[in-house]
């Protein structure tokens, strides 16, 4: 507690010196973080310890990554990233624990693309009218945190393919297929090609993927209900090749389909579906 106290004043000083106007009763607040530190206390420990301890005793541990690949701050459309890195590499150095220790690593994807600000996003629509419209009002696409609309496209193949590798996933999570549904046709961003040349990985530049042209596969949509489907034979034969072509160009098995806004309305195709090998 006396190390935390010096700290505290310590900053509380800074910052009401650097921002003037900037009020801080120290004393109060020290007095209620006093009050709550055995509840806090009870609560930390050394995570690293917990983490690998409980994966020797066989527990099950999973890991929530946030934000995206493509916003990795090593690995995205930089400078139009996060701080951090959201991919496979921080579950390692975030938890402490070995590669060794990786049973199966999941990609969440939706059915299409979205954006939330500025940057790159070479099958974007307009969300304005048409097919973009469709896409932000049925997927009811606003940012959780920031409340602003997010942008809208066809799903872009290139950098799922990119981020599997960089991610190395065993299955897929496909999200929010429902949302396609009514589509007429539906397209698949498929390659990047500038200046006349595929591409065969994610450009280094933002000026070339900026001026990358896509190359799409034109797939028929269909216009069934499938909310209330649970098994993937349910869904409509054109879904489902949707679905087997997403599979056959980024190389990794979909798992999970989601069908709709629900927590459960989801297809798992069970654990054969994963790429373990």
């Amino acid at each position: 507690w006396d190390y935390f106290e010096q700290r505290f004043r310590a900053l509380a000083e800074h910052h009401m010196n650097s921002y003037q106007g900037l009020e801080i009763d120290i004393e109060e607040q020290l007095k209620y973080y006093k009050s709550i530190a055995p509840r806090v206390l009870s609560m930390t420990c050394d995570t690293i310890e917990l983490t690998n301890k409980k994966y020797k005793e066989g527990k099950k541990i999973l890991v929530e990554g946030a934000n995206a690949t493509m916003l990795d701050i090593d690995f995205g459309t930089y400078p139009f990233v996060t701080s951090s890195n959201p991919s496979v590499g921080s579950v390692l150095t975030g938890l402490g624990v070995s590669p060794k220790k990786l049973r199966a690593i999941y990609g969440t994807v939706k059915a299409y693309c979205t954006r939330v600000g500025e940057g790159p996003f070479p099958t974007e629509l307009d969300t304005e009218v048409g097919i973009g419209q469709h896409l932000a009002v049925v997927g009811h696409e606003w940012g959780t945190t920031t409340g602003r609309a997010r942008r809208c496209g066809w799903l872009d193949l290139p950098q799922l393919k990119y981020s599997a590798t960089i991610n190395g996933f065993t299955s897929l999570n496909l999200t929010k297929i429902d949302v396609l549904t009514g589509l007429d046709t539906i397209k698949l961003g498929v390659a990047y090609k500038h200046k006349g040349h595929y591409l065969t990985t994610m450009p280094a530049s933002l000026a070339e993927l900026n001026d990358v042209e896509v190359e799409y596969e034109v797939m028929p949509g269909w216009k069934q209900d499938i909310t209330k489907c649970r098994t993937f034979e349910e869904l409509p034969e054109n879904c489902k090749q949707y679905i087997y072509r997403i599979e056959e160009i980024v190389g990794v098995p979909v798992r999970w389909i989601g069908v709709g806004p629900n927590r459960l309305d989801v297809i798992d195709r069970g654990e054969a579906f994963e790429d373990n090998e």
